[in-house]
């Protein structure tokens, strides 16, 4: 076929590709966001300081605000080691790769191959022996090529859908890699405050031998009964109990850290020390803003996004399919003088196919992603109501606490004027050894309930922040989360 002849029987087709691809459209409906119920404000942020722009707080690394060095450092390790976040990093990629493949779908495909083959068939009767004919020879070496016109929008649609999914798994990382952060730093402040409690109880514990001997010499010398000795012995082996309990306590926390970071309980040890950190000032924002700073939600949009797209590839099941193929080679039965032009073949067309009947499966297939997009509607409405009520729970925690440990700390300095009259009161002899552990006990139960509310406002802490997005924002969704090498 000639150069001119050629042209002449592929304009029509270019003709037809042109327009088709000119008057391509995406069926299914374009996405919006659904309308989910936004306060304007938090109920119970009245009187809470606001976030303002220039705040760190809400950005970044979040656990810096507890001013503990080596917090940050195991906040380090964990974002580097813990297997649960290499987990969903590995789900992540997944879905990123999952994004290359449906965008390689709106491109041409093109193959080689070549092929050698030996034949031969038999002649003769059935009443005879069959005898062997010539055997045959065949060499073939092409090129060919396939290109799907996405004419209604299945593959960007599917693209879309992809993309989306990507999104939502990216979200979903985000929101592991705070969780985890958030149960490390919890973690760590409930060690820190279970380490301040066993230097009150050894504290408590020596002044309580001071207190023993003391007895003794005075039951001795014949100033006290017998039975103040042995409640004063009794009150000393019962707070060594107490301080003994926790050691397996502040092991525990010690082995979780150690999980946490991803490193085996025996080759993590974390020093005692008498400091806890301190308690963070925490901005809070606008409801509205908590929707674009909370992964969790960004995630559930994003699986509302990816069903939407789906109706549109649902939708396109209707229509035909176009795909345009050409293939060209050299076919010979000689191998010596394959490639030569008499020995060339080529061919090139447009392939339309299109489901007449199929007894409902498309309008089935249609149904249950209009299903699916209203299950993922429902359950973003009602992930942004559960993180409303996580903020709403933090913020009336974190006031009633305050509140507590004003009221807590009064007592406690009773408790504490108390114990130094009565000591004074039994030194004098005027009242008797009881009175003195009653008051004792009471007072190292408020010492002691004084940290347990310390430690209660620090988790508190922790968890408003969690619950307001840490420091995650929606327009890192745009950008590629910066991936580690997976370990071991």
């Amino acid at each position: 076929m000639t150069a001119s002849r050629l042209n002449f029987t592929l304009r029509p087709l270019a003709v037809l590709v042109m327009g088709l691809t000119l008057g391509a459209c995406t069926l299914g409906p374009d996405y919006q966001r659904p309308a989910v119920p936004i306060a304007s404000e938090f109920k119970q942020a009245e009187g809470w300081k606001i976030a303002a722009p220039s705040d760190v707080q809400q950005r970044g690394d979040w656990w810096t605000l507890y001013g503990d060095a080596e917090l940050d450092a195991l906040v380090a390790r964990l974002n580097v080691s813990n297997q649960n976040l290499a987990a969903a990093e590995a789900q992540y990629r997944q879905a990123r790769a999952l994004v290359r493949g449906a965008r390689s779908q709106l491109f041409p495909t093109f193959g080689a191959g070549a092929s050698a083959t030996r034949s031969g068939s038999g002649s003769g009767s059935s009443s005879t022996v069959t005898q062997s004919s010539g055997i045959s020879e065949n060499y073939d070496a092409g090129l060919d090529a396939s290109w799907e016109l996405d004419i209604w929008g299945r593959l960007r649609r599917s693209l879309e859908a992809n993309r989306a999914n990507m999104q939502a798994s990216a979200a979903d990382l985000a929101a592991v890699r705070l969780s985890l952060q958030s149960e490390l730093v919890q973690t760590y402040l409930q060690l820190r405050v279970t380490d301040e409690q066993q230097r009150l109880l050894d504290q408590t514990v020596a002044a309580y031998e001071r207190s023993l001997r003391l007895t003794e010499n005075q039951y001795r010398a014949g100033i006290v009964p017998r039975s103040d000795v042995s409640q004063a012995l009794t009150q000393l082996r019962s707070t060594q109990a107490q301080a003994l309990d926790l050691q397996w306590q502040r092991a525990q926390l010690e082995h979780a850290i150690a999980v946490l970071v991803g490193v085996p309980p025996s080759e993590l040890n974390i020093a005692e020390r008498v400091d806890i950190p301190r308690l963070p000032e925490v901005p809070v924002i606008l409801p509205s803003e908590l929707l674009e700073r909370r992964p969790d939600v960004a995630a559930a949009e994003r699986d509302v996004m990816a069903a939407n797209a789906q109706i549109g590839v649902a939708e396109a099941a209707w229509y035909p399919d176009l795909t345009l193929s050409a293939s060209g080679g050299y076919r010979n039965s000689s191998f010596s003088d394959l490639i030569s032009v008499p020995n060339r073949y080529w061919s090139l067309g447009p392939q339309l196919a299109v489901t007449l009947l199929d007894f409902g499966a498309r309008r089935a297939d249609l149904e249950q992603a209009e299903a699916a997009y209203d299950q993922t509607v429902a359950n973003y409405r009602q992930t942004v109501l559960d993180s409303f009520r996580e903020v709403e729970d933090s913020l009336v925690q974190m006031r009633v606490l305050a509140r507590e440990a004003v009221v807590q700390q009064e007592a406690l300095d009773a408790a504490q004027e108390s114990l130094r009259l009565i000591e004074n009161q039994y030194r004098a002899g005027t009242v008797d050894f009881l009175s003195v552990v009653t008051v004792q006990t009471t007072a190292l139960n408020n010492e002691r309930t004084n940290l347990t509310l310390l430690g209660d406002r620090l988790i508190a802490s922790v968890q408003l922040i969690a619950a307001l997005g840490g420091g995650w924002d929606e327009v890192s969704l745009e950008q590629e989360p910066a991936l580690r090498a997976p370990t071991p």
